[in-house]
């Protein structure tokens, strides 16, 4: 049960279950008058208080606030319970700290429901010195439906504090987060502290330093189980998104014992218009995981993403345990896909059913020239590059140099809006694939592709768009 408190007063509703212990006012209908007891047996009392847990006794709560009096309801918020924040501009900033949700009645923070440029939004304005949304020792906790505007200042939009003990269980969905670009070290999206099962959805995010910077730089702080999915992240100086090498998982953190997987899909990713330069960067980074013990069988699940122009590096850099597919990787001023010593090696590698259009290397894969050698495959991709595939004898794959695309794909050369990398006709590999992914059985338009299709739309339907629309499309779904 949900009852309203406003800044005036509190009104709330006492739960009417019987079993609860509480009585109503009009008991007396229960019983006849004279025999109508005047008190419970003490010893009944004690019993029902002994065997109501604490969230039978908890009434989650909305709090409507506005500029001048949201902070005065941050120390109180609780399980189940949701501040409501009104349109306008917030220059304040929003500390969440010490706050404990629960997986089935987490803490919900959450604007008026609007788009990044359409209806009415919470604007939280930074200012100088202080993150706009700290992020300390929280569990269970949602944002969602606000405007972060950095106003250039040297600050981060969202950052989990580097002093935190931990930010587990975060989703972060809805965000409109721009001009937070004084350097390149200010961030959109940061966690520098242990950060577990964090969910990062459907958020705009352009002019800014780093899109998101998950991890800390030395590898301690690790980022794992995250959900990346949905978002459009442009225009910034450096990455759109890093997720940093692990060094030991912490033996602390939430299933530390398990196997876990990091899903980045769905998103779009853009270095277009950027000057190259020393600082470029590329437009995915992703690092190893713990090398041994807990976390070295971690993967990152990758597919269903744009990756768009980058003029100074490859679209996409990783080593470790990582699962490639179903992704369009367009870049008319380098290289595609890099998969190299970083900080540690390649380990577990599956680059499959990608769709690449590339000025200069397509799909590059890099072994460090000593040492264990691990599972690795590239196949059943379309690669257009002047240097489609490095090493050479990758098996059941489609290449060609760049000028070829056209003869296969729909519109490779289109704009952004009319880009259609859809085949003219089904191309069908040697081989056969069957990774055993979720979702594996699906093309990048999400719809179920033909069997051992190549490149990343291969559907039954010869008319399904494959490109920028589709992303678009597939947001939130």
């Amino acid at each position: 049960m949900i009852a309203t408190k406003m800044a005036q007063g509190v009104t709330s509703e006492k739960m009417s279950n019987p079993d609860s212990g509480f009585r109503r006012s009009d008991d007396s209908r229960r019983y006849p008058p004279r025999t109508r007891p005047r008190y419970l047996p003490c010893f009944l009392v004690l019993a029902n208080l002994l065997f109501t847990s604490r969230a039978d006794l908890s009434i989650a709560a909305d709090y409507p606030a506005g500029p001048e009096d949201y902070r005065t309801y941050l120390s109180r918020l609780g399980p189940g319970d949701r501040l409501l924040l009104r349109e306008g501009d917030y220059p304040r900033g929003l500390p969440l700290h010490d706050l404990e949700g629960r997986s089935d009645a987490p803490i919900i923070i959450q604007g008026p429901r609007g788009g990044p440029h359409a209806g009415p939004r919470a604007r939280f304005i930074a200012r100088p010195g202080v993150n706009t949304v700290s992020l300390l020792n929280v569990r269970h906790v949602i944002l969602r439906n606000l405007e972060l505007d950095g106003a250039n200042q040297r600050v981060d939009a969202v950052k989990a504090e580097g002093h935190a003990r931990y930010a587990h269980h975060v989703t972060l969905e809805n965000l409109y987060i721009h001009d937070f670009a004084a350097s390149q070290q200010n961030v959109g999206i940061s966690s520098k502290c242990p950060a577990f099962g964090w969910i990062i959805r459907d958020n705009r995010i352009e002019r800014v330093g780093t899109g998101l910077y998950l991890g800390d730089s030395d590898g301690s702080d690790p980022f794992v189980a995250g959900l990346i999915e949905g978002n459009h992240i442009s225009a910034t100086l450096g990455y759109n998104l890093q997720i940093k090498h692990q060094k030991a998982r912490p033996e602390d953190m939430p299933e530390a014992g398990e196997r876990h997987d990091t899903i980045i899909r769905r998103n779009f990713f853009s270095k277009a218009g950027a000057a190259p330069n020393v600082q470029s960067r590329p437009n995915v980074l992703v690092g190893h995981f713990p090398r041994q013990g807990n976390g070295s069988e971690d993967r990152y699940r990758i597919y269903g993403n744009l990756f768009w122009q980058n003029p100074g590096e490859a679209l996409f850099q990783g080593e470790g345990n990582v699962a490639l597919h179903d992704n369009l990787f367009v870049n008319v001023e380098g290289a595609a896909i890099r998969i190299q010593p970083h900080n540690d090696v390649p380990r577990r590698v599956e680059v499959f059913r990608n769709t690449v259009l590339a000025r200069d290397g397509g799909i590059t894969l890099r072994n460090a020239e000593e040492g264990p050698k691990f599972p690795q495959t590239v196949t059943a991709n379309l690669v257009f590059a002047a240097r489609p595939l490095e090493p050479l004898g990758w098996a059941g794959n489609l290449t060609g140099p760049h000028e070829l695309a056209a003869r296969y794909l729909r519109q490779p050369y289109a704009s952004l809006d009319e880009l259609d990398l859809a085949p003219r006709l089904p191309v069908f590999a040697g081989v056969g694939i069957s990774p055993d992914y979720p979702e594996a059985e699906l093309d990048y338009t999400r719809k179920p592709r033909l069997r051992n299709g190549m490149g990343a739309c291969q559907t039954a339907r010869a008319k399904r768009y494959c490109g920028m629309r589709s992303v678009s499309s597939l947001r939130s779904e």
